[in-house]
C-alpha cells in the first residue's frame, strides 16, 4: 500500500503539471517520472469547460491522474487520480460543482440524485488519492477506497474517524469509503 500511494503522488504531481505544460511535454514528465513506481503508465487527462476530457496521455495501469484547481473552491493546487472505470462518476461531480455556488447547492444535487436513483456508482473497491494545498510542496495528501453502499455492520469498520485506523465516511450512499487519509 505504501509503494501504491507514493507512486499515486508521483503522478498527481506530474498532473498538476498539465494545464501548464503541452501535451507532449506533459507526456515526456509522467513517462520519465512514473513507470518505475507505478509499474505502468497512468492516463492522464485533461478537462473541458463542458465537462468532457481530452487524453492526454493513454494509460495501461487502470488510473487517471488530473488536474481540478480550475473547479469551485478548490485549492490552487488539486490533483486527484482514481480508476478510469469513476469516470462517469467524475463527470457527473463535475457537472454538480458546475451548477452550483456553494456545497449545500453542490449537496442538494447529489442527494436528489441518490434519491432518484441517478447518482453514478464508484468502481467498488477503486482508490481515491487527492492531494490539495497552496501549492505543490505545501499540498496533503488525501486517500480513500470507494465502498458504495456500505455501512459499519457490512464491513465491520467503525462509521466515525478513528486517530487508530481506517474508518467508513457517509455509510448506506453511494459515496460511501475508507478514509485512509486524511485531513
Amino acid at each position: 500500500m505504501k509503494h501504491i500511494i507514493l507512486a499515486a503522488v508521483g503522478v498527481l504531481f506530474i498532473s498538476s503539471s498539465a494545464q501548464a505544460q503541452t501535451a507532449a511535454e506533459t507526456i515526456e514528465m509522467a513517462v520519465d517520472a512514473s513507470p518505475a513506481r507505478f509499474g505502468g503508465d497512468a492516463m492522464i487527462i485533461r478537462w473541458n469547460p463542458d465537462h468532457t476530457y481530452e487524453t492526454i496521455r493513454e494509460g495501461n495501469n487502470g488510473l487517471v491522474c488530473y488536474d481540478r484547481s480550475d473547479e469551485r473552491d478548490r485549492a490552487a493546487f488539486a490533483a486527484q487520480c482514481t480508476s478510469v472505470n469513476n469516470l462517469d462518476r467524475l463527470t457527473q461531480n463535475r457537472r454538480f460543482r458546475a451548477q452550483t455556488t456553494d456545497n449545500a447547492g453542490e449537496r442538494a444535487l447529489i442527494d436528489a440524485a441518490e434519491a432518484a436513483g441517478t447518482r453514478v456508482l464508484p468502481e467498488y473497491g477503486s482508490i481515491w488519492f487527492r492531494m490539495d494545498g497552496a501549492d505543490r510542496e505545501s499540498a496533503l495528501l488525501h486517500a480513500t477506497v470507494a465502498m458504495p453502499g456500505a455501512t459499519g455492520a457490512s464491513t465491520g469498520f467503525a462509521e466515525t474517524r478513528t486517530p487508530a485506523g481506517v474508518w467508513l465516511m457517509d455509510a448506506g450512499t453511494s459515496a460511501a469509503h475508507l478514509m485512509i487519509l486524511g485531513r
